[in-house]
């Protein structure tokens, strides 16, 4: 009838409506996850950077290259920890922890080192390798506790933390981070957070 194919015609023109729509809203999202991941490389390439900056050499307590562990080649570290972070940047975070662990276990005494293992523990959160997180976290705060990294290194745990729904480790560590680094911009974010809760 008529009547029957009138109202199919008009059920058929909401699915159009409703499917445009939707292709609307998935183009939205993808131009704001392409958004968001050129945000997330932007903030990787300026923390490297500021890091670098304040770091300007050994890293403040990082061990010192022993005679049983000869200096390496300064060029080849440095070549492998860009390689470490190109990965990164490039948002393979596995590849990049693996690259960022085999870094570690290469130059133990070197100069990149905290910030490798800093890596190491973003690489792993975003792969969410909590388990790893945590453990390359800790290493920067446990042998490094006055590098540049480690502010936001405590950071990155908490996130961990948050990410395993353990609020109260969550609060602690921002907390502890607001009282070990008072001045560092990881102590500002932390703050706000507390404040939020």
């Amino acid at each position: 009838t008529s009547r029957g194919q009138l109202e199919l015609a008009n059920q058929n023109e909401q699915l159009r409506g409703e499917l445009a729509r939707l292709r609307g809203q998935i183009e939205v999202l993808r131009n704001e996850v392409e958004s968001l991941k050129a945000r997330q490389r932007d903030f990787y390439v300026d923390l490297d950077d500021r890091l670098r900056k304040l770091e300007g050499g050994p890293a403040a307590g990082a061990p010192e290259a022993s005679a049983a562990t000869p200096a390496g080649d300064p060029a080849a570290e440095s070549a492998d920890y860009e390689a470490a972070l190109g990965l990164l940047k490039d948002g393979k975070h596995r590849e990049a922890l693996a690259a960022f662990e085999r870094f570690a276990a290469k130059y133990p005494a070197g100069s990149f080192t905290p910030g490798a293992h800093f890596w190491a523990g973003n690489s792993a959160l975003q792969a969410k390798d909590l388990a790893a997180a945590n453990k390359h976290f800790e290493t920067v705060l446990t042998k490094w506790p006055q590098d540049p990294s480690a502010p936001d290194a405590m950071l990155g745990l908490a996130n961990s933390q948050q990410a395993t729904g353990d609020a109260a480790a969550t609060r602690r560590t921002l907390q502890n981070l607001v009282d070990r680094y008072p001045q560092s911009n990881a102590a500002q974010i932390a703050r706000q957070r507390l404040a939020a809760r």
